[in-house]
């Protein structure tokens, strides 16, 4: 029971420590209400199991808080545009053809070290989009660095990160929902 017991905690520790920023949970918020006043779109794009989060997540925007979302986990498209301009720029590239003027992009990596992350993180910069990174491991990892908003989770165990990241995205959309039923 010992590991289960610390497990939890590290999970809850990691999960709590984004209260020590409120503005950033607000600020997050704020951009996917403005997201939608724009009629833009959020566009949530991981790798791995933090893919199979943005699919959940994206759905959930959709489907609750009436928020458009999507996603980049089609085989087809991956594969593609992996095979003709790289794995590490499919993501900007799915950007270039996907994103509109008004969307906003978040990007999730546990490591915040994957390079088709980065390089989409970029250029969602230069397409001047507001961009929200979810990251973990270091604290100076490069994607931290990138977004207008950069949620860290203060773990080195990709499963604590990931759950980290899946209970704050979850906790923006019902957040989303609470706004919208008042």
């Amino acid at each position: 029971m010992k590991f289960y017991h610390e497990y939890f905690s590290n999970i809850a520790n990691c999960i709590s420590s984004v209260e020590q920023d409120p503005l950033t949970l607000s600020t997050t918020t704020q951009m996917l209400h403005q997201t939608r006043e724009r009629g833009g779109k959020v566009i949530l794009v991981g790798n791995g199991g933090s893919a199979a989060m943005a699919s959940h997540v994206s759905v959930d925007l959709v489907k609750v808080s009436g928020l458009r979302a999507v996603n980049f986990n089609e085989a087809d498209l991956i594969t593609c545009f992996a095979n003709d301009y790289g794995y590490e720029h499919w993501v900007e590239k799915a950007l270039e053809f996907y994103a509109d003027p008004n969307d906003l992009i978040v990007l999730i990596s546990s490591s915040g070290k994957s390079a088709n992350i980065l390089n989409g993180a970029i250029k969602a910069k230069q397409m001047k989009l507001a961009l929200i990174t979810f990251s973990g491991f270091a604290a100076d990892n490069p994607l931290r660095k990138l977004g207008d908003i950069n949620f860290w989770a203060n773990s080195q165990a990709y499963n604590v990160v990931e759950m980290t990241h899946h209970v704050w995205l979850l906790a923006l959309v019902d957040k989303l929902v609470a706004d919208r039923d008042n």
